[in-house]
């Protein structure tokens, strides 16, 4: 009999905890997790069982569902997974499984031309493409852009989760300058991708400065007796506007007028560096587009990825910077 909705709540709610290891976690733990999961995706306000956490293990541990999980409790106390690599979203699909995905697929496929669903198109895509290469033993034809050694992906949830509930947190957190982790009180408001690396925003006082940081680079999180500071009228939307990539410095957004040779000026029209990107003049092959941005360090790297294909043509102050960068970088080339 398959499992229901709640209990798979649980089970993945109970796999999340366990793969994080950067905290240890009791019974009680893993209970508290799995209330406070079906609080969140079932509006479910009882609190989960002991007796019904400690069957969930049980199950997680057996071939009922397929998991044979290898839970291990260590010093008679704390539950984690002894093979660190472990999870049951690891599990190999059924054909049962394979084809209520085909259906789903199929379901998703039909929203693809509604406005309301503009962002499924892509999902259904990827979905489609997994089914295809699991149900036919064959080769995935669609490659996405992927971190496999990406630090932290398992604290996701578990933040998304903090921010959801509006919960402040307390969090260990070493910048790549520092030598050592500092703890710090933090409010959380959004997570944020870019160029595979996840970020988190949110502020540390009343003041509402907003602070980024990245997830790499947290040892440890867990929840804060303090009193959970709202976001406002903060979007990331308008937070993000001026800017590529994340680096909100406290400046007016200014012209970057930018000069493409002819081999690289179309690959710019048609994938603009920002969405203020337009032309201002064609001459010779050559495109030179203005962005009305905040220059900051992403588009310096995105500038300096271009390389000799680009020329900076104001403001000054960012063209000197790129020219102090190519002739710097030139130096490691010099006899």
């Amino acid at each position: 009999m398959p499992a229901n909705r709640n209990a798979l709540i649980r089970y993945r709610t109970i796999d999340n905890c366990l793969r994080n290891r950067f905290r240890k976690w009791t019974l009680n733990d893993l209970i508290d997790a799995c209330s406070d999961a079906l609080y969140e995706f079932e509006g479910i306000d009882k609190g989960v069982s002991r007796r019904t956490v400690q069957a969930d293990i049980q199950v997680m541990r057996s071939d009922k569902l397929g998991y044979n999980a290898p839970i291990v409790v260590l010093e008679k106390k704390y539950y984690t997974y002894e093979d660190k690599e472990y999870s049951i979203t690891n599990i190999p699909l059924t054909q049962q499984d394979l084809g209520k995905l085909s259906e789903a697929v199929e379901m998703l496929k039909q929203f693809r031309g509604f406005s309301h669903f503009a962002d499924v198109g892509d999902m259904v895509q990827k979905l489609e493409d997994k089914v295809y290469s699991v149900k036919n033993d064959a080769r995935s034809i669609i490659d996405t852009e992927k971190n496999e050694r990406l630090r932290n992906f398992s604290m996701l949830e578990e933040l998304y989760r903090f921010i959801r509930q509006k919960q402040a947190i307390r969090m260990n957190y070493q910048s790549f300058k520092a030598r050592e982790a500092s703890e710090l009180v933090f409010h959380p408001w959004i997570l944020k991708e870019y160029r595979n690396r996840w970020f988190i925003l949110g502020t540390r006082d009343e003041g509402m400065k907003v602070i980024i940081f990245a997830l790499d680079r947290i040892s440890s999180v867990e929840k804060a007796d303090t009193p959970y500071i709202e976001p406002g009228d903060f979007t990331a939307e308008n937070y993000f506007k001026d800017v590529v990539g994340v680096s909100v410095m406290n400046q007016r957004p200014s012209n970057v007028i930018l000069r493409f040779n002819p081999a690289n000026a179309p690959y710019v029209v048609t994938k603009p560096i920002h969405p203020s990107q337009e032309i201002i003049e064609e001459k010779d092959g050559f495109i030179t587009f203005n962005l009305c941005v905040i220059p900051n360090f992403e588009l310096e790297r995105v500038i300096l990825g271009f390389g000799a294909s680009v020329e900076v043509l104001q403001p000054n102050r960012l063209r000197n910077r790129i020219a102090a960068n190519f002739k710097s970088g030139l130096s490691y080339y010099e006899d």
